[in-house]
């Protein structure tokens, strides 16, 4: 597919594939695509940041490559790494022949055959159907050091492997960084690219998600989930639920045959939303059917 040639384009777009968002998203996905920006998505887990990267990858029919950070990642790990065992028994099979080349047989050892392409290498990589989706998962995890090594690798879209040369890609990657805010990420690298806070939808947004993504649930039960879940993020929590907790908890009380909210039923199906103990703890007992009141109270009308 080609690249959408309108805002209004990449909402249907992305829709096409599951995925609602607002205007002010859509605009920061266009011009993405249409300059060739890296996007920057920040909010809090669950709100998805991630999922737009794959729905972008399914819409354009480009292929999704993720590069999943955490804490200790270093630039080897993300571009490339040598094939030690492959070539330990190349070492061994070139010994066992009498009039080796050693020089011939080095270059052997640090060509293609002996490389294992990591995601940002892969994705400046020639690719069939045109440059991948590049997801740049969590990006906070990491440290000072690997952003810096990002700021330039996404400046000029190119990596340097010491043993064969720079690697420039033929055509730059459609670039998705994410961020949960655990710590800031530079200036530096936010100036490279676009920016947009990815904020928890309101009710009629979480709605057409929960349609688009859970379409079997009756729209009965599924008013009740997104105000329970609406209410329950005005609560002091450890963690408040994201939209895909409210989708996995309508799945799971469509595969109990629920048709519509009790206060057990949600005692019993916490875990589905909540993720730490403490949270849990707080809504044993009268805590649920009382936001289930008040949530039911302040639904807005079908």
């Amino acid at each position: 597919m080609t690249a959408p040639g309108s805002i209004d384009e990449v909402q249907a777009m992305l829709a096409g594939e599951g995925y609602v968002c607002g205007r002010a998203l859509a605009t920061v996905v266009f011009l993405g695509l249409r300059l060739g920006r890296p996007i920057f998505l920040e909010g809090e887990a669950g709100v998805g940041k991630t999922e737009i990267a794959k729905a972008l990858s399914a819409a354009l029919g480009r292929r999704l490559i993720r590069l999943q950070c955490y804490e200790g990642l270093d630039s080897a790990s993300a571009v490339y790494e040598w094939n030690f065992p492959a070539q330990m028994v190349a070492i061994r099979t070139a010994e066992a022949v009498e009039g080796t080349d050693r020089e011939a047989l080095t270059d052997e050892l640090f060509s293609e055959r002996f490389l294992i392409r990591r995601p940002l290498l892969e994705a400046m990589s020639p690719q069939p159907g045109g440059a991948p989706v590049l997801l740049i998962d969590e990006l906070d995890r990491t440290d000072a050091p690997f952003e810096a090594f990002l700021l330039e690798a996404l400046s000029d879209f190119q990596v340097t492997i010491p043993e064969i040369g720079t690697i420039r890609a033929p055509e730059p990657p459609i670039v998705i960084l994410t961020s949960n805010r655990t710590r800031e990420v530079h200036d530096a690298l936010k100036r490279r690219c676009l920016y947009h806070w990815v904020d928890y939808p309101d009710f009629d947004r979480e709605m057409a998600i929960l349609k688009a993504r859970v379409p079997e649930a009756s729209e009965a039960l599924s008013r009740e989930v997104v105000a329970f879940v609406q209410r329950l993020r005005t609560e002091d929590l450890f963690k408040k639920p994201g939209v895909a907790e409210t989708i996995d908890w309508a799945k799971c009380l469509l595969a109990l045959d629920m048709i519509e909210l009790s206060p057990q039923v949600i005692a019993d199906t916490l875990g589905a939303i909540l993720k730490y103990q403490d949270d849990i703890a707080r809504l044993q007992g009268s805590e649920a059917a009382r936001l289930l009141e008040e949530a039911r109270a302040g639904m807005a009308p079908a």
